[in-house]
């Protein structure tokens, strides 16, 4: 299972471009994919977006872009990683159809094939789904459910994502929740001294 973040210069896979993409083999955490691209020629650009993720206008679309590649390079690279290594290739995420949407996005612009299908599991469901088996109620907030990275990492014992959002952390911190509440272990050596609440309450 590959888990991803990208970080993006707004929410429209159709107008935004990727900034980044970090991803993992759940399978072998060691292997890892992270690369940072400037923005499409014509894509549009977010301020919003660019709070969240601390990129800069001149990094991704002024002189300071150049030396970047192209979200074309990026996303050519990222393909190619996920059909060369891990052995399955489901995507997992925090908001998966984001992610994979903007995946397909540039992989059309790019002139290739996008290799992944919709199904796709989310961070935002297990936690849910697991604090129901638990007898607990999920939060809420306006109607909906508040369930985010942030909470889904509290709720596993693991601090919060340092700021501004890294596409490669943000995957780190994803595959840490997916691994504590499917498998009910803990992944990666980052967070091997946090104990996962629901069995340290069992000892």
């Amino acid at each position: 299972m590959i888990v991803l973040d990208v970080e993006s210069s707004g929410l429209l896979p159709e107008r935004h471009s990727i900034l980044s993409l970090g991803a993992l083999d759940l399978d072998d955490p060691t292997n890892q994919f992270y690369e940072e691209c400037r923005i499409w020629d014509g894509a549009e650009i977010e301020d919003e977006a660019l709070a969240i993720n601390g990129f800069t206008r001149e990094e991704i679309e002024g002189e300071g872009s150049s030396a970047r590649q192209t979200e074309a390079e990026l996303i050519q690279k990222f393909v190619a990683w996920a059909l060369d290594r891990p052995k399955e290739h489901t995507l997992a995420a925090q908001n998966p159809s984001f992610d994979l949407e903007c995946v397909q996005a540039a992989c059309k612009r790019a002139g290739i094939e996008c290799p992944f299908a919709k199904r796709t599991l989310d961070v935002h469901t297990l936690v849910w789904a697991h604090m129901i088996r638990r007898g607990e109620v999920p939060p809420t907030k306006n109607g909906h459910s508040a369930i985010n990275l942030d909470f889904a990492l509290k709720y596993v014992g693991v601090p919060s994502e340092p700021k501004p959002h890294n596409a490669l952390t943000g995957a780190l911190c994803h595959a840490e929740v997916i691994a504590r509440i499917a498998y009910t272990k803990q992944l990666l050596p980052d967070f091997n001294t946090y104990p996962i609440p629901w069995e340290t309450s069992r000892s």
